[in-house]
């Protein structure tokens, strides 16, 4: 059974619902409305709301979105406090209150996806797409290759954009199925940080070869993909809750809009 969940989508069309109710009662009432000194309560923030949040509603059906990354996941690439822009035009946008989608176009291997959180709908997570359907994924220390091509990695160190909280870690410069991107692993244990309990646990995913933490092979079932973030070692991603469904999909980040801490990374492109 899909669950369908409350997020932010869900309240912002419940409040547009409501106000538009009120913008309705205001325009039949209008003659009424307009003898009194002073306007209602529910009119001033109800009715005059209607068309603010109508409009933002509308854009961020259709058009894109803007949320925000809480964690370090996803970094280099995404740092903490950085708002994205999000285009949900890239794969279709998705009704709010079901798992309808308007399917304009399908995710790629190397996208940098948002998602709905299998074990919590509610809430939005961003991790990078790894693995399409049918996909063979293998992981060595940190490093992925798709359908048996060679590993193609090698370390970074001449990567400019160090932070302190990547202290204790190193950067990778990886090349999958032609997608280039930077990774970061942990000095010590690279790529053993993460176990793949999804995959390890009784009963869990029959897709997956687990010979350790730092080594594995899965081959993506249909219908579903292979998330991981691209801090490897600090990413609850498809390792940790299993492979993503289609219909979780949410959109496509393609730029990072602002960072209040940090506004040099503003409009940078993912």
């Amino acid at each position: 059974m899909q669950e369908i969940g409350i997020g932010v989508m869900e309240y912002l069309t419940l409040a547009t619902a409501a106000t538009g109710l009120c913008w309705l009662v205001a325009r039949r009432r209008r003659t009424q409305l307009a003898q009194r000194a002073k306007k209602p309560l529910w009119v001033a923030w109800g009715a005059e709301l209607f068309g603010v949040l109508a409009l933002i509603l509308g854009g961020r059906v259709a058009l894109a979105d803007w949320p925000n990354v809480p964690s370090g996941s996803m970094e280099p690439t995404l740092r903490v406090g950085d708002y994205l822009l999000v285009n949900k035009l890239a794969y279709g946008p998705r009704l709010p209150f079901t798992n309808t989608a308007i399917e304009l176009g399908q995710p790629q291997r190397g996208d940098v996806v948002v998602f709905r959180y299998p074990l919590d709908v509610s809430v939005l997570y961003v991790k990078r797409l790894v693995g399409m359907p049918g996909d063979v994924v293998s992981y060595d220390h940190g490093v992925v290759r798709i359908n048996g091509e060679p590993f193609q990695a090698s370390v970074d160190e001449a990567y400019i954009g160090r932070k302190p909280e990547d202290r204790g870690q190193f950067f990778v410069h990886e090349t999958v199925a032609g997608r280039e991107r930077t990774v970061k692993l942990d000095d010590v244990q690279p790529g053993a940080r993460v176990q793949p309990a999804a995959w390890m646990a009784e009963g869990g995913e029959e897709a997956c070869a687990v010979k350790s933490a730092e080594r594995w092979r899965c081959t993506v079932p249909a219908g579903k993909y292979l998330m991981m973030g691209d801090n490897r070692d600090n990413s609850a991603d498809s390792r940790v809750w299993g492979f993503l469904d289609h219909h979780e999909i949410y959109g496509k980040a393609v730029r990072v809009l602002v960072n209040f801490s940090d506004l040099q990374r503003s409009l940078s492109a993912l």
